[in-house]
């Protein structure tokens, strides 16, 4: 029988919040502000995004690298990366962003009886203004941005740090998030059980973890599953 929870981690991105303006809708404004047709893609980016976490001393310099190297794959200069870069830096609001369906009753609802606390690649400026625009902000004990404070997951190690913060044990945890190959791999190899956030429906795949408990909503943690 599982030991009891007394603990929930949650990540940050597209498991608590979004942003209002999605990220296909702000490269599409940068291109059109540099004046030049698109040449890569939100999903080239989220398939980037990691390579560049460790290196970077902060988000800017993250999308800078990044959009760099997607310039120079396409065959185009990299400093016309660089220039998409900072019009979307320019534009992009980090506090602008909104509770996914049920993120307040939940995490409302855990706060009662739940230890709580957030383990999130990004870094701590970027994502401090996200946290802090949302009304539930205070329920969270601590924060690990992770790719910063730690290796970014899916490497463990933001998990170990943020259950030593707590004083919190492993067995007794469960970590919520939205993406397999982070937040649930990462979770199971610090010995946490993780929920997954389905919303897109669909089963893992052949290839991917599978999670202890999987949602289709968070606000199905109002009654835990655990």
């Amino acid at each position: 029988m599982p030991a009891p929870v007394d603990t929930v981690l949650f990540d940050l991105d597209d498991t608590l919040c979004s942003y209002r303006r999605s990220v296909p809708e702000m490269l599409d404004l940068a291109f059109e502000t540099v004046g030049v047709d698109p040449f890569f893609e939100a999903t080239d980016y989220y398939a980037r995004y990691d390579e560049f976490v460790t290196d970077a001393s902060g988000m800017r310099e993250l999308r800078e690298q990044c959009f760099a190297s997607l310039a120079a794959d396409a065959g185009r200069d990299p400093d016309l990366g660089r220039e998409l870069a900072t019009v979307y830096d320019a534009e992009r609001d980090q506090s602008n962003v909104e509770p996914l369906p049920g993120a307040a009753e939940a995490v409302t609802s855990l706060a009662a009886d739940y230890r709580l606390a957030v383990v999130t690649n990004g870094s701590p400026e970027m994502q401090s203004q996200k946290l802090g625009a949302l009304p539930f902000a205070d329920a969270f004990e601590h924060v690990v941005h992770a790719g910063y404070d730690t290796p970014a997951k899916p490497a463990p190690d933001a998990f170990h740090r943020v259950l030593d913060l707590l004083g919190s044990d492993a067995r007794n945890t469960v970590h919520v998030g939205n993406s397999l190959r982070s937040d649930v791999a990462g979770a199971q190899a610090a010995g946490v059980r993780a929920a997954w956030l389905a919303v897109d429906g669909g089963n893992p795949g052949a290839d991917s973890p599978t999670p202890e408990y999987v949602l289709g909503s968070l606000a199905e943690l109002t009654d835990p599953p655990w």
